[in-house]
C-alpha cells in the first residue's frame, strides 16, 4: 500500500501475496533475475496450475495459484529494487492477467462441463469486477497526497518507452493491452462517470471492494477448487457481480 499516503491506506484483502512478493524480490535484487523474469515466472506458475486442474489435482492446483499470484506481486517490487522501471514490464504483466484469467475459466469449463457461454459470461463478469476495483484504486491513488499518480484512469495513446527498453515493444504491448481492457474500461466509466470527483474514498469501502481485486479472486478459485467446488465456481462469479451495482449505488449516494 505504499502508493497511498498513510490516511489513505486500506486493509487489501487481494494482496495477500505481497509480503511473499517482498521477500522473493529482495532474494533476487543482486542476481541476474529481471522483473520481466519474474513476470514470465508467475506465467509459468499459472499454467502449472492449469495442467493441475485438468488432471484433476485440485489441491495442487490450488497451491500454484496462489503461488502465481505471490510472485505477481514480486515483479513490481523487484523494478523498484533494481530502479529499472519499465512499460514493457507493466503491460507485460495485465496482458499475462487477463490471459490466465481466461485460460482458468475455460480450463474450469472443459472439467466441470459448463456450457461455453456461461463461462464467457463468467469471464466478462470477472474482468468487469476487476475493473471496478482498479478503477476506483487508481482514482484514490491519484487523489492521494504525496501518495502515487503515475498510473491514469484511462490510457490513450503508448507512453514514450523508458532506457533499456525498446518503443516498438512498448507500442505492441500497450496495443494488446488497449484491446484486452479498454471494453471493461469503457463500461466501468459509464456506470460511474463522475466517481472521479470524489475527494478520497474511506477504507472500509475500499476494503469491501477489494474482493473484486485480482488476488481475491483468485484466492476464492485456490479455496473451491480442492474443496470440490469446482462446477459452482463460474456461477460464483456471475452471481458475485451483482455487487458492482451495490458498490456502485454506494459510491453515488454516500461518496459524493
Amino acid at each position: 500500500m505504499s502508493k497511498l499516503k498513510k490516511e489513505d491506506k486500506f486493509l487489501d484483502l487481494s494482496d495477500y501475496g505481497r509480503s511473499f512478493g517482498r521477500i522473493l524480490a529482495y532474494q533476487l535484487k543482486e542476481t541476474r533475475f529481471t522483473p520481466i523474469h519474474v513476470t514470465l515466472l508467475f506465467g509459468i506458475s499459472g499454467l502449472i496450475a492449469v495442467y493441475c486442474i485438468l488432471t484433476n489435482h485440485y489441491l495442487f492446483a490450488a497451491f500454484f495459484i496462489l503461488l502465481k499470484s505471490g510472485i505477481d506481486a514480486a515483479d513490481g517490487e523487484l523494478a523498484r529494487l533494481k530502479k529499472t522501471p519499465s512499460y514493457f514490464g507493466r503491460y507485460l504483466d495485465s496482458v499475462f492477467d487477463i490471459l490466465l484469467n481466461f485460460i482458468f475459466l475455460m480450463t474450469i469449463c472443459y472439467v466441470s462441463q459448463t456450457p461455453l457461454w456461461l463461462t464467457l459470461i463468467a469471464f466478462i463478469c470477472l474482468q468487469l469486477q476487476g475493473t471496478l476495483y482498479n478503477y476506483y484504486y487508481v482514482i484514490l491513488r491519484n487523489k492521494s497526497v504525496g501518495g502515487d499518480a503515475t498510473s491514469k484512469i484511462f490510457e490513450y495513446k503508448s507512453p514514450k518507452a523508458l532506457p533499456g527498453e525498446s518503443q516498438q515493444s512498448v507500442n505492441i504491448l500497450f496495443k494488446t493491452y488497449s484491446i484486452l481492457y479498454g471494453k471493461f474500461d469503457k463500461i466501468i466509466h459509464f456506470m460511474d462517470a463522475e466517481a472521479y470527483k470524489v475527494k478520497s474514498f474511506p477504507s472500509w469501502f475500499m476494503t469491501f471492494l477489494s474482493v473484486y481485486g485480482l488476488g481475491f479472486q483468485l484466492l476464492v478459485m485456490s479455496i473451491m477448487l480442492p474443496l470440490g467446488l469446482i462446477e459452482y465456481i463460474i456461477p460464483f462469479f456471475i452471481f458475485s457481480s451483482i455487487l458492482i451495482f451495490v458498490f456502485i449505488g454506494i459510491r453515488k449516494k454516500y461518496l459524493i
